[in-house]
């Protein structure tokens, strides 16, 4: 097994399920209807929905610096795209982009040879290796799906 198909596997169970370390993405977000996603059971915190757009929103910037698009700066409305719809068929659309972008970003990272890893992105939140920034995917979307868990709990 390379590297790469080790850090697809690690962006799987993050996202899938069947982690050593609890649900996964879409374990949290299983069973979350839209006037659920869209509420925010806890001040100054983002709601369930506006994390989901947030979390496909930044696996559409790795894919595009995976493809060689350089130094872009990410403004808020990118960062913490709004809500714009909160109806049960917008929520089914937002689910269903979030699963399309994390396997458009596995099957890009799959594509990567295990010598691309030590490759620089370079952003304006600083330079770091092609390797730092897909375990970074993985913490990030492990970070969010313990948010969604506690704006469950809360609800």
């Amino acid at each position: 097994m390379t590297e790469i198909d080790r850090i697809v596997q690690q962006m799987k169970l993050a996202f899938n399920g069947k982690a050593w370390h609890g649900p996964a993405l879409q374990e949290v977000l299983a069973n979350v209807n839209a006037a659920q996603a869209a509420a925010h059971p806890l001040a100054n915190a983002h709601s369930v929905w506006e994390l989901v757009l947030h979390i496909t929103a930044w696996h559409k910037f790795v894919i595009q610096r995976l493809a060689g698009r350089e130094v872009f700066e990410v403004n808020e409305k990118e960062d913490w795209p709004p809500v714009q719809d909160t109806s049960a068929s917008a929520w089914k659309g937002a689910l269903q982009e979030l699963e399309q972008r994390h396997k458009n970003l596995c099957a890009a990272v799959a594509r990567l040879q295990d010598a691309d890893l030590s490759g620089k992105i370079r952003s304006v939140e600083g330079d770091h290796s092609i390797y730092v920034m897909l375990h970074g995917v993985v913490q990030h979307d492990l970070y969010h799906a313990g948010q969604i868990m506690l704006l469950r709990k809360a609800l």
